[in-house]
């Protein structure tokens, strides 16, 4: 694989990620890719096919899994997710950054391969903010809001393993967790620019 360094952006959800990631790919229009997951989740109101997910089969999804297509995938709360080699490929052909949002276990999982991104970590400040961000998105029931909550106790434990992430942000301010994400960046956006 070649073109400038992917990012791979993880984080519980509530953290921040995606709109951090909505307000870079804004802010440096043709310079960021977002790879577009795999999920055999139902859309939420508003999502788009190809856009916000590839939205498939469980069936469908698992004979990918089988023929080795996705470079990372994980099942949460029945639904499988998973990122394709197509998808990322898409991106850096068009030399552009490429960015996958994948939990702590896609994490683990992308480091078993030769794609070499820099690994970032989206945290909250504290569990009581994010159970309050969670919960005023008002888009979950009471029993997978428990289970967003658990998984989310242990990415921000295992977040704190030495040598998992390149770097870790702590969302309390939006303002300055965007300026170090666009810092740690720099160099990256940098050698896009200059290409194109």
């Amino acid at each position: 694989m070649s073109g400038p360094r992917p990012v791979v952006l993880s984080g519980p959800s509530g953290a921040g990620k995606s709109t951090l990631m909505k307000r870079l790919m804004k802010d440096h229009e043709g310079v960021f890719g977002f790879s577009v997951s795999h999920t055999t989740r139902n859309p939420r109101p508003g999502e788009e096919d190809g856009k916000d997910y590839h939205f498939t089969t469980r069936e469908v999804m698992q004979e990918g899994i089988d023929k080795g297509e996705f470079i990372e995938n994980a099942e949460f709360s029945g639904n499988f997710y998973g990122t394709s080699k197509a998808a990322i490929e898409d991106v850096r052909a068009k030399n552009l950054i490429c960015i996958l949002d994948v939990d702590i276990q896609g994490v683990r999982r992308i480091k078993e391969t030769d794609l070499n991104p820099i690994y970032i970590s989206i945290q909250p400040p504290s569990m009581e903010i994010l159970e309050k961000r969670l919960r005023d998105r008002q888009t979950e029931t009471e029993e997978s809001l428990q289970k967003r909550l658990e998984a989310a106790r242990l990415d921000m434990e295992l977040s704190k393993e030495p040598g998992v992430f390149d770097v870790v942000i702590i969302n309390d301010d939006l303002e300055r967790a965007y300026e170090e994400l666009k810092e740690i960046l720099n160099d990256e956006i940098q050698k896009v620019q200059t290409k194109s």
